[in-house]
């Protein structure tokens, strides 16, 4: 073999997720996150799987994590590898947050969510000389690693309030149940997540998982944040605003229509297609650069809540 002959680097082995919380019925919220994140995947002959977010147990529908994966299934969205319940990976996390205690990186707190909402928002470390025992309060992170400001691969530079990317905050709730920040940095790196594409209401919590990310000497994904389909500015399509459940018999339309909000721009005949064609359709024309580089477009949804119309982009 020639010395000069080319050395061809090895191709990345994209691993993505979605991971919803099993707080009722996908939605067409959802479903865009859902078909973003699996094209994505997909485009980059990777690997997509499928995380249950249901760490907070007082938010847990019963029979929705089932319901979830069989909407899934019915609009061709299927997962790579077994399906991850964050309740069965405490054992996980509390191995993280033992780490970071012997490194001295975790304080109890008895500061309520009321009493930091009167100082401002912003919790200003009241509790982080006075040495409160680990029992029954609530425990917060010594945040070294603040993060202010990232790329996004859609929303291009992100930039947060200085205050909240400097903030101590909760890894673990005074109730005993682990805190949404610390679950979901904790999973990615256990799952060797590369590649994050999920909702811009994200946006802000992101910086505090980068920082987590750095804080636990791991390597961060690449984060990609779609545009988030809202009823009006400001009111995002979600469970807890009633949005109306997808349709599991007549997947067709709704599918459509997030090829549609994700910048794919479908023809009418592919409604003609099976389910599996209309994916395959959709992966071999899906890239990041077709979707919308904004935080919100506003829709509304027909009667039947099988079709969608985008009513405007919002910057």
């Amino acid at each position: 073999m020639s010395d000069t002959t080319a050395v061809t680097a090895p191709v990345r082995n994209y691993r993505g997720r979605f991971a919803p919380s099993p707080s009722g019925p996908l939605h067409f919220g959802s479903l865009v996150a859902a078909v973003g994140s699996y094209l994505d995947a997909k485009h980059h002959q990777g690997s997509w799987l499928v995380r249950i977010e249901d760490i907070d147990t007082t938010r847990v529908v019963k029979g929705a994590a089932d319901d979830i994966l069989k909407t899934l299934e019915a609009y061709g969205l299927y997962w790579d590898e077994q399906v991850v319940y964050q309740t069965q990976r405490h054992e996980l996390y509390q191995h993280i947050v033992a780490q970071l205690q012997a490194k001295q990186l975790v304080y109890a707190c008895n500061c309520s969510r009321k009493q930091v909402k009167a100082l401002g928002g912003i919790y200003q470390g009241h509790c982080k000389n006075l040495a409160l025992a680990f029992d029954n309060h609530a425990l917060r992170l010594t945040q070294c690693h603040a993060t202010s400001h990232y790329h996004d691969l859609i929303q291009d530079e992100v930039v947060v309030d200085s205050g909240l990317a400097h903030e101590d905050y909760i890894i673990k709730r005074s109730d005993g149940l682990f805190a949404y920040q610390l679950v979901v940095v904790a999973d990615d790196i256990e799952q060797k997540i590369t590649d994050v594409v999920r909702g811009a209401d994200l946006l802000e919590p992101t910086a505090r998982q980068l920082s987590l990310f750095k804080q636990l000497g791991a390597t961060t994904p690449n984060y990609a944040h779609l545009p988030l389909a809202v009823a009006e500015p400001d009111f995002k399509l979600s469970k807890q605003n009633y949005a109306p459940a997808i349709s599991k018999q007549q997947p067709k339309p709704a599918l459509f229509s997030a090829f549609e909000f994700l910048g794919l721009a479908p023809e009418q005949e592919l409604l003609s297609a099976s389910i599996e064609q209309m994916m395959a359709w959709a992966i071999e024309r899906y890239h990041l650069n077709v979707v919308p580089k904004v935080a919100q477009i506003q829709i509304s949804q027909s009667a039947d809540n099988l079709t969608t119309h985008f009513t405007h982009i919002i910057k």
